[in-house]
């Protein structure tokens, strides 16, 4: 069984970390970063071309990662694959022993590296939790017997600072339908959001993990709040950073996370986080240690 599944099932306070492939084949840092919270978390997200950039692919990556005792997400985007790929990946995935899928559709080409590729969107993130959840019946799209079934523990993303959030919540029913049974959110810097997303969703069977994402900078806040939907960092959090010296930047932002983890589990206002600290892996031991986890 999923150690995560494990986890969240016995209502502890569950811990993910996020970790992208190289553009390459040296994955060495990566699998630095990744022994460095061994122990200390219970999944890690392997991105899957994110952002639409080419790189070492999720499974690849997630392989390894098993084999140093961690426990790995697969990442599934619907963007690359057609849905006779997404079913292979799952069956090699299975013979690998992973045992966590995050559903994703995708950000489009355009906004990566490779501009000219040409996206696929066979299936939506609801249609890969569903076929996920048809091949762990024994069977594939069309109704074929499948020879051994494949075990996953299924979870979507949600995004708990979106206009309407309602809309949100419609999408999270229907990913629990297709056999959802947690959600990682989109990072989030207020506890109002937090506070507001757990009452208009504790009616939904599901485990929710709040999105960390550490500061580096009040430019960095700045952007995210012009050029990324769903974000939203509070004014007071960017005159932190701004009037913090530039090298000590990087720790106030590790510090803000920290607090911010704190108390989102003092308040009980979700099942657990998921910490993404893009490009910066090597910084998520001393998030932990902010958080005092």
């Amino acid at each position: 069984m999923s150690l995560l599944k494990e986890v969240l099932e016995r209502g502890e306070f569950a811990v993910t970390a996020e970790m992208a492939p190289p553009k390459g084949i040296d994955l060495n840092h990566l699998m630095e970063c990744a022994r460095a919270i061994k122990g200390r978390v219970h999944g890690v997200n392997v991105t899957d071309f994110q952002s639409a950039v080419m790189r070492a692919t999720s499974l690849v990556t997630c392989k390894l990662l098993k084999d140093e005792g961690l426990e790995p997400v697969l990442q599934m985007t619907g963007r690359d694959r057609n849905r006779i790929a997404i079913q292979g990946e799952f069956l090699a995935a299975g013979v690998f022993g992973i045992k966590n899928v995050l559903s994703l559709t995708g950000d489009h080409t355009v906004v990566g590296d490779h501009p000219q590729a040409k996206p696929v969107y066979d299936l939506d993130s609801v249609g890969i939790l569903q076929t996920a959840t048809i091949m762990m019946d024994g069977k594939d799209l069309v109704g074929n017997d499948l020879q051994g079934t494949p075990e996953f523990f299924l979870g979507a993303c949600v995004t708990p600072r979106f206009d309407p959030v309602e809309a949100q919540i419609l999408k999270m029913e229907k990913k629990i339908n297709a056999g959802a049974k947690f959600f990682q959110t989109q990072a989030v810097f207020d506890i109002e959001t937090m506070r507001e997303f757990r009452e208009k969703t504790k009616h939904l069977d599901t485990k929710v993990l709040a999105g960390i994402i550490p500061l580096k900078s009040a430019a960095m806040a700045k952007f995210m709040n012009n050029n990324v939907p769903g974000i939203y960092v509070p004014e007071e959090l960017i005159e932190r950073m701004k009037n913090t010296p530039k090298e000590q930047r990087v720790a106030e932002g590790i510090k803000i996370a920290g607090e911010f983890i704190q108390q989102l589990r003092e308040e009980n206002l979700c099942d657990g986080v998921h910490v993404m600290a893009i490009g910066a892996e090597e910084n998520v031991p001393a998030i932990l240690d902010a958080a005092g986890l």
